[in-house]
């Protein structure tokens, strides 16, 4: 463990137990929010490294891996755009929480006592707990979550499917806490709640004896991500289970369980995974009669309709048969291969602009950010076979160069940056025949 800016860096094994939350209060505490470690970025290399991992133990049990190419992809373009405004504006959480804590705090709990540590645990489990319920139970707070259910795999790279809308809400649940336990402590472990729920994203551990009563398991969280019926609003917590088991909301695994949303959306496009509920809300809401009816669209629950209970009516849960086949329009070996490079290029890109943001003009972020998102949409364009794709993928390396020699987007030392100005060439060039090929066979067929 060392420390560098007033920041402490984690040891490999620390970085592992944080993953856990096996740490002690004595370990993490703080007396200042600027002095809380970034927890979650500097377990980037663990999740990196749990994925190999599972890859590896599929491979070894299986024969292939766990994850398919497209769907992996989309999840973990779900967390990079998730994180892209993060370079403008930090934590809303913490933010809010601390505006409430200057402003309106009743009391001041000990930042260096074990019992404020344990109080903030549960505290922040328990607020976790009861937004994600009204994330699965308020329509409109649907609509930024739905897209963590869009998979209908079940992996580690579905963890990091996660919401662009989701952090603009979720603040809000926490602010109690904000009337006496200090920032600092907070801000650990809303990381320490975060990161905890990584590694349950498997169907490589089963359950787990007697921990199952207390805390949230694979096998607990598995059913909250089935789409089955018995599967459908259940299991909320994050670390901790009790509070399911407590308020009803807790359900056994036993059938075996389907992923996925109970209407799948059928797409690898970014922007549809994040916003397709919402955008079917917009239209129910402007076709729906009265005021009543579209203030319950927004609050009422995504199965609701007019004569229905809150939460809709359950014999309406599409049933499952076990047999159900996840969306996969295909891709060849050299397309996935040349998708997966070319992501881990943009990857390049993503993480050296959160290394020198500071340094980067407001226009040199914004273009950053605009390459990074036409990168995973053309992405999505290919996973989904659109006959667009070759058009976009031309049109996305050729502004790549541009950018490049524009010093806009130059993460790439030469002479690896040369290499990489060749690749893109010669991809905008392919793609470019491609898509003029494809015009000229539509054409003809048409005469």
């Amino acid at each position: 463990m060392e420390i560098h800016g007033g920041k402490m860096n984690l040891g490999i094994l620390q970085k592992a137990r944080v993953m856990f939350y096996m740490v002690t209060p004595n370990e993490t505490q703080f007396e200042h929010t600027s002095d809380v470690p970034e927890y979650v970025q500097q377990a980037t290399p663990l999740f990196v490294g749990m994925v190999l991992l599972e890859f590896f133990l599929s491979w070894a049990k299986n024969g292939k891996i766990s994850v398919r190419i497209n769907d992996g992809i989309t999840s973990l373009s779900a967390g990079v755009m998730s994180r892209l405004l993060d370079v403008f504006v930090r934590s809303l959480e913490i933010y809010f929480y601390i505006y409430v804590w200057d402003k309106f705090r009743l009391c001041e709990l000990p930042w260096d006592s074990a019992w404020t540590w344990w109080l903030s645990f549960v505290g922040v489990d328990f607020g976790y707990y009861w937004v994600h319920r009204m994330s699965h139970e308020v329509n409109i707070l649907w609509s930024a979550h739905q897209a963590h259910h869009s998979s209908e795999d079940y992996n580690l790279t579905t963890a990091l499917r996660q919401s662009l809308m989701q952090k603009w809400f979720s603040w809000i649940f926490y602010l109690p806490m904000a009337l006496f336990i200090p920032p600092s402590v907070f801000a650990v472990h809303i990381q320490f709640n975060l990161l905890y729920q990584f590694w349950i994203h498997t169907e490589y551990i089963n359950k787990l004896g007697p921990l199952e009563l207390i805390l949230n398991t694979p096998s607990h969280h598995r059913v909250h991500h089935g789409r089955n019926p018995y599967c459908i609003d259940t299991n909320y917590g994050g670390t901790l289970i009790i509070w399911d088991r407590i308020f009803g909301t807790f359900a056994a695994e036993s059938d075996k369980v389907m992923y996925g949303l109970t209407h799948p959306i059928n797409t690898f496009e970014p922007f549809a995974v994040q916003f397709q509920h919402l955008l079917y809300i917009w239209n129910t809401f402007w076709s729906a009669p009265g005021f009543y009816n579209k203030l319950s669209i927004l609050f009422k629950g995504p199965g609701w309709g007019p004569g229905k209970p809150r939460l809709g009516l359950p014999e309406e849960i599409p049933k499952i048969t076990g047999e159900e086949k996840p969306y996969d329009p295909g891709m060849t070996g050299f397309l996935q291969i040349y998708a997966v490079v070319h992501f881990i290029l943009m990857l390049d890109i993503y993480e050296d602009m959160f290394v020198i943001e500071n340094t980067l003009s407001e226009l040199a972020l914004v273009f950053r950010i605009f390459y990074i998102l036409l990168t995973l949409t053309a992405l999505g364009f290919f996973m989904d076979q659109r006959a667009s794709a070759p058009f976009l993928e031309a049109i996305r390396c050729s502004i790549f160069l541009i950018l490049h020699n524009l010093d806009l987007l130059k993460p790439f030392t030469d002479p690896v940056g040369y290499a990489v100005q060749i690749f893109f060439f010669v991809s905008a060039a392919l793609w470019g025949m491609e898509g003029i090929a494809r015009v000229i066979s539509w054409k003809t067929k048409q005469q």
